[in-house]
């Protein structure tokens, strides 16, 4: 990456913005569930570190290390979420149904924001990746197994999230859940001529008609 700010560092906070929203969100959840969030997060801050707070990212950035910086603040907030969901789950598995409307409405509230509007398989694959964190560029979490006019079709090369989960003792399926569940209303919200799917051998598929 550059050692000077450039559109992908700005593109990039954003998705960190957008996971930050999200623990966010599970956090008020919690609050009106009556769960004893805010000791946890607490524990997490001081354990996996603080949020952005959403100042402008030029205010908070170490623009001596551009690079490293941006890849705490993914490592920050992956753990944090992962932690804070691990934790729900363990009061109560019933608790998942609820996390994933969570990220079903910010898969919607993420496509009424989005100002382009994608007609092809492709484009709908590069809108997914304008929000969701998939570590950074260079760490190509995705490979394109195919692509045509009526459908794309990736597989996850890269195991980026799972060490996270590891280390907080969670469970990865969950987080594919949560994730799948967020892309599929992202992508038929954006555009309802498209669908999502994930198929049992992991392969991802976005569709037309």
């Amino acid at each position: 990456m550059s050692l000077f700010l450039g559109k992908i560092h700005y593109w990039l906070y954003n998705k960190i913005l957008w996971a930050e929203k999200a623990e966010e969100e599970i956090i008020d959840w919690a609050k009106d569930n009556s769960l004893p969030v805010e000791q946890w997060i607490q524990q997490y801050m001081e354990e996996y570190g603080q949020p952005t707070g959403k100042h402008a990212l030029e205010e908070i950035i170490d623009q001596s290390n551009i690079h490293g910086w941006l890849q705490e603040r993914i490592k920050s907030a992956e753990l944090r979420q992962a932690a804070l969901i691990t934790k729900i789950l363990e009061n109560n598995q019933d608790y998942k149904k609820e996390l994933v409307n969570i990220f079903q409405e910010q898969g919607k509230a993420a496509a009424h924001e989005y100002a382009q509007h994608p007609d092809s398989p492709e484009g709908m694959f590069h809108a997914i990746n304008d929000f969701i964190l998939e570590g950074m560029p260079c760490d190509r979490a995705s490979e394109v197994l195919s692509s045509d006019k009526n459908e794309i079709v990736w597989k996850i090369s890269t195991q980026l999230h799972e060490p996270y989960w590891i280390q907080v003792k969670g469970d990865i399926k969950n987080f594919y859940d949560l994730r799948d569940a967020w892309i599929s209303s992202f992508i038929e919200t954006l555009n309802s001529d498209f669908s999502y799917n994930k198929t049992e051998d992991g392969k991802h598929i976005i569709k037309k008609g």
